[in-house]
């Protein structure tokens, strides 16, 4: 699944030009937490998120910062935040430095972007031009979608069922399948062996839950007991 397949195409977008006053209302009205910014020729030059607004003198909520972190901050930095706090203009709070994804970015590759970045959303940009933008509930509703699908999966033969498990487990490095054993019938599988910790234990059942055709899972994995010494 790629990140055309879950963007929401239709992107509500600010110009560069409006005020503060208009983009925050802009937030609220249409109940999102930030919204991109293009210019006259539809290109991207950045966003505006709760965040950058979080942090205004006309609200009250400006930097007070005491004399000794003005020293350390600097000149231009203490310039750069009143400009941030104090003005009207989008194109002087947006964030320029923006996190983008391409529509044929797969819907993992995007939830990594998200997390490695602490960022709710991505816009999907193509030839400098947004497409599309991803938020964390979007994916959500991917998985959700996945799982409505994978429920009405054909039933599977048991032993093709069997040796799907087995090659799953095979194929993870904390598995050692040589003590592990599978049996199926009817759709539901019975798990079978000696481990050597509970972690792998319950790694062995989300291996065999999440192979599409289980219905049920009869889980017989003991732990081997921690030697102590006499």
């Amino acid at each position: 699944m790629k990140a055309s397949d879950v963007m929401v195409a239709n992107v509500i977008t600010i110009s560069p030009d409006a005020s503060v006053p208009q983009v925050a209302e802009l937030l609220l009205t249409n109940r999102i937490s930030a919204v991109p910014v293009v210019d006259a020729k539809g290109a991207m030059v950045g966003i505006v998120s709760e965040g950058d607004l979080i942090r205004r003198a006309d609200a009250g909520t400006g930097h007070s910062r005491s004399w000794w972190l003005r020293l350390v901050m600097g000149r231009e930095a203490l310039a750069l935040e009143y400009i941030k706090e104090h003005s009207r203009k989008v194109a002087d709070v947006m964030t320029r430095r923006v996190i983008t994804a391409t529509p044929d970015m797969s819907v993992g590759e995007v939830a990594t972007l998200l997390e490695r970045n602490a960022i709710k959303r991505v816009p999907i940009v193509q030839d400098g031009h947004i497409v599309g933008i991803v938020s964390r509930a979007n994916l959500l509703q991917a998985l959700a979608s996945l799982n409505k699908q994978i429920s009405i999966d054909k039933p599977r033969a048991d032993a093709e069922l069997r040796d799907e498990v087995m090659a799953r487990l095979s194929s993870e490095p904390w598995a050692r399948t040589a003590l592990i054993n599978v049996t199926v019938a009817g759709g539901t599988v019975d798990l079978w062996g000696v481990v050597d910790s509970a972690a792998e234990k319950k790694a062995i059942r989300v291996a065999t839950e999440v192979t599409p055709g289980v219905h049920a899972i009869n889980d017989n994995v003991i732990v081997r007991p921690v030697a102590t010494g006499s």
